[in-house]
């Protein structure tokens, strides 16, 4: 995972610092004299676990670090550095950890009953977002919220990786967040990615009646690590990488997906609306 230089990475997190937590993680546990299992009982967690954090491919919980901290009698180092690199982060504590496994999944699967995703989100459609939760918040907050949002996107700059599948419920496309001409650049990005093959894109419609799920979903796969669910709702979201429960989600994504129109209807959806916001303009 290591970029083999120092100073700052995209999403504003020093490219070496999960890193470096990780190897002086190793370094100060095989000094103590033990295994990455043994330790893992002692900190309440699996010893494939710790080989994810001193490999960078999972960064632990605060109270994790803390715990490690206890058992290796390193004074709070690793507490110090786990909030540290927390607190580098532009996102939100809850969500900065999905983010990081976001660029580093093989494959991104989403349901989004409400807005649009945010790595599909265009500028003027996250400014809407954003102004809608924070009316009171300063243009400069927004803007940095919005670079941020668009930064993220970026993931999709690489031609197949990760892939990713989202299910959009019809509300996310029918709802005028910012008004139709911000829906109609919004659609028209989506539609584009989909004609890209950039991302497969589905529609659960009105139709379908109740949907399986009753919030937003999130599942990642990684090449070399378990997949797991993130699941969000007002001011609050969590990963969930316990294997029934991850099995349970991905069961409840297929059902949304087998509701939802063909990959072929949902474009044609998608192109109809463009030219339904058009005409509301």
């Amino acid at each position: 995972m290591a970029n083999g230089s120092g100073g700052v990475g995209r999403f504003g997190q020093p490219k070496l610092g999960w890193e470096f937590f990780g190897s002086e993680l190793k370094r100060h546990r095989e000094a103590a004299g033990l295994t990455q299992q043994e330790l893992g009982r002692r900190v309440i967690c699996s010893g494939s676990y710790i080989g994810q954090f001193e490999t960078a491919m999972r960064k632990p919980q605060l109270d994790v670090a803390q715990r490690v901290d206890v058992e290796l009698k390193t004074d709070g180092l690793f507490g110090r550095m786990c909030e540290q690199l927390i607190n580098n982060s532009p996102f939100t504590s809850y969500f900065a950890e999905a983010v990081y496994l976001e660029r580093l999944a093989t494959s991104v699967r989403e349901y989004a009953p409400t807005f649009v995703p945010g790595l599909l989100q265009t500028a003027a459609y996250a400014r809407a977002v954003f102004l809608a939760g924070l009316p009171f918040a300063s243009d400069d907050e927004i803007d940095s919220r919005v670079a941020t949002r668009l930064e993220r996107a970026r993931l999709l700059d690489h031609p197949t990786r990760p892939l990713l599948w989202v299910v959009l419920d019809e509300t996310a496309l029918r709802r005028k967040v910012g008004g139709a001409a911000v829906m109609h650049q919004q659609l028209t990005h989506i539609a584009s990615l989909v004609s890209r093959r950039r991302v497969v894109m589905q529609v659960l419609p009105f139709e379908a009646g109740a949907p399986a799920l009753g919030g937003m979903l999130t599942l990642m796969a990684f090449e070399d690590a378990p997949s797991v669910a993130y699941e969000e709702g007002h001011g609050h979201g969590g990963l969930v990488d316990d294997p029934a429960l991850v099995a349970r989600a991905k069961q409840s994504y297929d059902l949304v997906s087998a509701a939802a129109l063909s990959p072929e209807e949902s474009l044609r959806l998608v192109q109809s609306m463009v030219k339904e916001y058009v005409d509301d303009q």
